[in-house]
């Protein structure tokens, strides 16, 4: 194949930014990396797999990273490292395919206008936890709760009414008791006040405070980029984040063992049970897990590791980082478990009684830490981790989206400062929708439709580097890059296993969206199309528009939209070596043409 400029095609020639940057350690990229695990709304999504699993349940998480999730990361680590460009300008391996990388730049982007909630509900409880007396304790609940015209909370479980329900032929009667840090939060909302439960009918109810909390994150988030407006400083920001995340993870785990309830509910997750149902569950929670190895967008990976220097060694990295993202999904999960543990020893009892725990991690689990002592510090602790965690995650996706746009347009390169922040004001603006009763409630669909494409976009992905350029220019790439061969099993479980396994996937969290939007708003379901599935107009879009800027008749114009165009190392001293070894004598001459007018 000849490896063609764009000069060929009659597009302009790519222009790559020499002064972009790189970590200002390598281990960044791992940092940041790290820092993707930390989408807790993933694991929102899949709780309740991870509570039926047990022990047995996590070995398919090991399988996953072998056959499934090492190998794709190491196809983004080397596009982006390969490259030296975001997840737009990276698709020069095969220019048809190039509205990928708007998808995933729109995705990303729909991503951060609802992920705000997770940033602002921590900070509710901050703010909050400064006070003398908790008002979700149960002393100052009394402040401004009744239980005694109101429904029964676990602070005196004896006040609930029974409720009736029938399974088959036999009638039960079970005891409803709330959560007061739940009561708390839906008390911010008058239409969620009444009910307790969502109701489609209910009109739009705009809290104030929310509007409040999410300044406030957004806020946080233009001062990081002001002072980090550089890459090194951005990686140092997001290392110390992860580090100062993972210790407090780690020391909120350990406090949380002593919970009434929680070392019992710990050992019996450790102890098997059903080995086949366990593992069932366990490769149920994997399908959900491809939504936060690779960015809420899909393609932060590919941005991240275009900061990379030419030879880093993205095999081991990638390893590491498999490793990483597990232990992190482990961690929050056994968290959540032992609090829902907790809540289920208050009421043992008696087996009538039921605690409604709504989102464990971000509402209930204030509750529990109530009762501990210097229960002010520990809240405080915990929800400064939560709130540590999803700036990291916001502000790895701005970072990526910003990079992709500088990469792929120069005429951004002499506005960061306003894009940045025109970019975050934007954001901010329309994440204001959740603080709306309506889409506090609902965002969690609109994170289940992720399944979707990000299966979608993986299939493409593979299609395009181990099909369209093909296993054996992949393979002479990863060996000219790393100076090590990348193995002929690993292809073959690139080309025919993953697929499968994305395939069920696919089919999998395609009905459990079907699912989710049953139980949702008209409004929902049509915001959801608009930011899931229109997006990927974008791919055949951006390819016929390239066909038809082409030279040639439809068969030669297809065929040079698939080949990489301007696809080479962007330091000079690796292009020259690149050149050598393709044995391209044509492409080094124009390569050079190009490099004298970007100079």
């Amino acid at each position: 194949m000849v490896y063609e400029s764009s000069y060929g095609t009659g597009q302009k020639p790519f222009s790559p930014d020499l002064k972009r940057g790189t970590w200002e350690k390598p281990t960044d990229f791992i940092y940041a990396c790290f820092g993707l695990a930390f989408k807790l709304d993933v694991f929102v999504a899949s709780y309740w797999f991870f509570f039926d699993m047990g022990i047995i349940g996590l070995l398919p998480y090991y399988l996953y990273m072998v056959i499934y999730l090492v190998p794709i990361l190491v196809i983004h680590s080397f596009m982006g490292q390969f490259s030296s460009s975001g997840f737009i300008s990276a698709f020069r391996v095969s220019p048809f395919f190039k509205g990928m990388g708007y998808v995933s730049c729109f995705l990303s982007t729909a991503m951060l206008i609802y992920y705000g909630i997770f940033a602002a509900v921590p900070v509710l409880f901050i703010v909050n936890s400064l006070r003398p007396t908790l008002p979700w304790s149960c002393e100052g609940l009394k402040s401004w709760y009744n239980e005694f015209e109101r429904p029964a909370t676990v602070c005196n479980i004896t006040l609930g009414d029974s409720v009736e329900y029938e399974s088959g032929n036999v009638t039960y009667f079970s005891k409803l008791v709330h959560v007061p840090s739940v009561l708390y939060f839906q008390g911010h909302f008058s239409s969620m006040n009444e009910s307790y439960f969502p109701d489609l009918e209910q009109e739009y109810e705009l809290s104030f405070h929310f509007v409040t909390y999410f300044i406030v994150v957004w806020a946080l988030i233009a001062l990081i980029f002001y002072k980090c407006s550089e890459v090194a400083q951005f990686g140092r920001f997001i290392r110390y984040m992860v580090i100062g995340t993972l210790g407090l993870l780690v020391v909120c785990f350990l406090r949380f063992i002593f919970l009434p309830g929680a070392l019992r509910g710990l050992v019996a997750y450790v102890s098997p049970k059903h080995p086949v149902e366990e593992v069932f569950m366990g490769f149920g929670s994997t399908f959900i897990m491809v939504l936060q190895a690779f960015g809420a967008g899909w393609g932060s990976v590919i941005a991240l590791s275009s900061f990379n220097g030419f030879k880093t060694n993205i095999m081991s990295y990638s390893w590491i980082t498999a490793f990483g993202q597990i232990l992190i999904y482990i961690l929050f999960g056994l968290i959540s478990f032992m609090i829902d543990n907790h809540y289920k020893e208050i009421v043992t009892e008696s087996y009538e009684n039921h605690v409604l725990n709504h989102w464990l991690l971000f509402l209930s689990s204030a509750s529990a830490m109530a009762g501990m002592h210097w229960a002010n510090l520990w809240t405080f602790i915990y929800y400064t981790m939560l709130l540590m965690a999803a700036l990291i995650v916001m502000t790895t996706q701005i970072f990526t989206i910003l990079q992709a746009l500088f990469d792929e347009f120069e005429a951004l390169r002499i506005k960061k400062q306003e894009v940045t922040f025109g970019l975050i004001g934007g954001l901010a603006i329309c994440s204001f929708f959740f603080c709306t009763n309506h889409g506090i409630v609902y965002f969690s669909t609109i994170t289940m439709d992720a399944i979707f494409s990000h299966n979608v976009l993986h299939l493409l992905l593979i299609l395009v580097i181990l099909w369209i350029y093909g296993r054996v220019r992949f393979q002479r790439d990863i060996e000219f890059m790393l100076g090590q061969p990348f193995a002929n099993w690993k292809v073959l479980i690139l080309r025919f296993i993953s697929p499968l396994i994305l395939i069920i996937s696919l089919l999998f969290g395609t009905s459990m969206c079907i699912l989710e939007h049953s139980y949702t708003s008209s409004l929902v379901l049509a915001v959801a199309v608009v930011i899931v599935l229109v997006p990927f107009l974008a791919i055949p879009g951006y390819g016929f528009y390239y066909l038809y800027q082409s030279t040639g008749t439809i068969g030669e114009r297809f065929k040079r939209a698939c080949r990489p165009t301007d696809w080479y190392p962007v330091e000079m001293e690796h292009r020259q070596q690149y050149e050598l070894t393709v044995g391209s004598t044509e492409l080094t001459h124009q390569l050079f043409e190009v490099t004298e007018e970007v100079n």
